[in-house]
């Protein structure tokens, strides 16, 4: 029986913080008690957390392409993303794989088979470090959004399916300036071309999103599979996504969407980056302003997987809220939106010895250990 003793951290539990000790047997938490004892890792007060749930990064796409035109290995790109989960205490992910984009050659419309075949593969010969699952994101004004979708249904990895709809005009983009600014800098579209790109996407959504959406939220139905809408901006947004069967809201783009979405039971997705920067890089609303409202249930990295622990700490100080209640929106809350929370996302006896410890010097906190069933990752 392989077993490992952390003793004086400041344990946070579901229903509060104990400075005591955790002992961890055969990669699953076999006891927690109060106090001190004489062996083991000393962790001279510092924190013990469970380990961080991620449901949408899309930093696998940084690595297999970390400037423009260059084209990392695919094997090594998923592998480099793997060290980086791990490295931010994230010991549960779902990689958030992109079906469907706004220009015919991007990397989204010819990789994602590639990148979906490399995580199994990679997560079936024990390559990974971190527990890796599928976030299918459906581009609802791709053509066949649906007919790429529909083999991977059954996927054993597949653990979420978001509906987006990135028309300019609406949503993300209600702000066409803010559309423009974003799609010229990252693909490069020229002024002159940006009117006739917004015709042809608007023109698009108008032609494939509406029947799109009905067979990709049958799909989810019949394979059971959770489903998220995606930068809800109005409370009828929130109205179409429970009339879909949706379980969680992500990025709501306004307080009335999220007041909406939080009043029926939606779990509400806010980004990491949002709460550090202190405000949207659209225009949105801003993360904080909803977690002050008592509307955010789950915070995800989106783009910098490094953002969570301290998107964690600006939430219990901004808000004078103890870490065990603000750590929720990282761990348990995500597990249990996908049903995993029978086995991780708590310190409870019993459940896997995912676990992070860290040091906060009232500045930046930093992560000192990360452990996925027992076995130190980073």
């Amino acid at each position: 029986m392989k077993e490992h003793v952390f003793t004086n951290y400041r344990l946070q539990l579901p229903d509060g913080e104990l400075v005591g000790t955790l002992v961890v047997q055969d990669g699953k938490i076999a006891d927690i008690q109060p106090g001190i004892v004489n062996q083991g890792h000393n962790g001279d007060g510092d924190y013990l957390l469970p380990g961080l749930v991620e449901l949408h990064t899309d930093n696998l796409e940084q690595r297999m392409s970390p400037r423009p035109k260059v084209n990392w290995p695919l094997d090594a790109a998923a592998v480099y993303h793997d060290r980086d989960l791990a490295a931010a205490g994230i010991t549960t992910v779902c990689d958030a794989i992109s079906i469907g984009d706004i220009t015919p050659n991007s990397m989204r419309m010819t990789q994602f088979s590639p990148m979906i075949d490399t995580l199994y593969q990679g997560k079936m010969a024990g390559r990974f470090t971190v527990d890796h699952r599928l976030h299918l994101r459906c581009e609802l004004g791709y053509d066949k959004v649906h007919e790429t979708t529909e083999p991977y249904a059954n996927h054993p990895m597949l653990s979420l399916i978001s509906l987006m709809d990135h028309t300019p005009g609406q949503r993300q983009f209600v702000k066409i300036e803010k559309y423009k600014e974003y799609y010229q800098g990252k693909h490069g579209v020229s002024e002159g071309e940006m009117e006739d790109f917004i015709r042809h996407r608007i023109a698009a959504q108008h032609q494939h999103a509406e029947d799109n959406r009905r067979q990709l939220v049958n799909m989810a139905r019949n394979h059971d599979i959770c489903l998220a809408s995606h930068d809800d901006a109005t409370p009828e947004h929130v109205q179409e996504a429970l009339a879909d069967g949706a379980k969680i809201a992500e990025f709501p783009t306004t307080l009335d969407a999220a007041k909406e979405a939080h009043t029926h039971g939606l779990q509400v997705l806010m980004g990491a980056p949002n709460l550090i920067l202190g405000k949207s890089h659209s225009g949105n609303v801003s993360a904080m302003a909803l977690v002050e409202h008592d509307l955010v249930d789950i915070i995800s990295s989106d783009y910098v997987p490094q953002s969570l622990v301290q998107a964690m700490f600006v939430i219990a100080e901004g808000r004078e809220t103890p870490l065990h209640q603000a750590m929720k929106l990282f761990t348990i809350n995500p597990a249990k939106a996908i049903g995993l929370d029978i086995d991780r996302g708590s310190l409870e006896v019993g459940k896997r010895a995912d676990i992070l410890t860290l040091h906060h010097d009232g500045v930046v906190p930093k992560l000192t250990a990360v452990y996925n069933q027992g076995k130190r990752i980073a």
